[in-house]
C-alpha cells in the first residue's frame, strides 16, 4: 500500500476531515443499498415427510420457450457449463404471491440461448443447477423512512431519508431432499 504523502498540518486536517465524511457518507450508502443486512428467513409453504423426501419421483422441467443466441461461446467455460446445466431436484417457492408459478428468463452464459422457464412451486421438480441459483437469489430490500435530520438549506431543516430495514427473500429454491443449499453455487 502507498504511504500518505507528509502535509503541512492545516492540509492534513483537510484531509482527514474529507476521509471522515466519506466514511460517513459510505454508511450511509451501506445503510441505503441493504448491504449489510441478512436475509429474512420465512418458514417453508411445503415440508416432505422423509418417505417424500427419499423419493426420487419428479417431473424434469424443460423451458418453455428458447431464443438461440448469435453470440459464440467460448469454450473457456465448458466445464463450469457442463456443471450448471445439471438437473437438481428442487422446490422452488414463489414468497409473495403464494402458490403461483414463477416465471423467469434465464441467460446463465454468452453463447448460450435465452431460455423461458415456468417454474412449478410448492413441490418437488427437477430443474437445471443454473435455473436454481438464479431462483435462489431474487431477493428485495424493504425501506423506511429513518426520522433524523438530513440537511439544512435556506433556513430550513429536511427530515428524513430511506433506509434499507431488511433483506427479504421475493422467491426461494431449497433441495428437495436433505442437501445443503451450496449444491446450487
Amino acid at each position: 500500500m502507498v504511504d500518505r504523502p507528509k502535509l503541512v498540518s492545516e492540509s492534513q486536517k483537510e484531509l482527514d476531515k474529507v476521509e471522515a465524511q466519506f466514511d460517513q457518507f459510505e454508511k450511509q450508502m451501506q445503510a441505503l443499498s441493504g448491504q449489510g443486512n441478512p436475509v429474512t428467513e420465512r418458514e417453508e409453504q411445503s415440508k416432505l415427510s422423509s418417505k417424500e423426501q427419499n423419493n426420487t419421483d419428479a417431473p424434469y422441467i424443460k423451458p418453455n420457450r428458447t431464443i438461440g443466441s448469435k453470440e459464440a461461446f467460448n469454450e473457456k467455460f465448458r466445464a463450469t457449463y457442463d456443471y450448471s446445466k445439471q438437473y437438481v431436484r428442487v422446490i422452488a417457492e414463489n414468497n409473495e404471491i403464494k402458490g403461483e408459478t414463477i416465471e423467469v428468463w434465464t441467460k446463465p452464459f454468452p453463447g448460450v440461448p435465452a431460455e423461458f422457464w415456468k417454474v412449478p412451486v410448492n413441490k418437488p421438480i427437477y430443474i437445471p443447477r443454473y435455473l436454481a441459483s438464479q431462483i435462489a437469489t431474487r431477493v428485495y430490500n424493504k425501506y423506511v423512512m429513518e426520522d433524523r435530520p438530513t440537511h439544512m438549506e435556506g433556513g430550513g431543516t429536511f427530515y428524513g431519508s430511506l433506509i434499507a430495514k431488511e433483506t427479504m427473500r421475493r422467491l426461494d429454491c431449497r433441495p428437495a431432499a436433505a442437501m445443503s443449499l451450496s449444491m446450487f453455487t
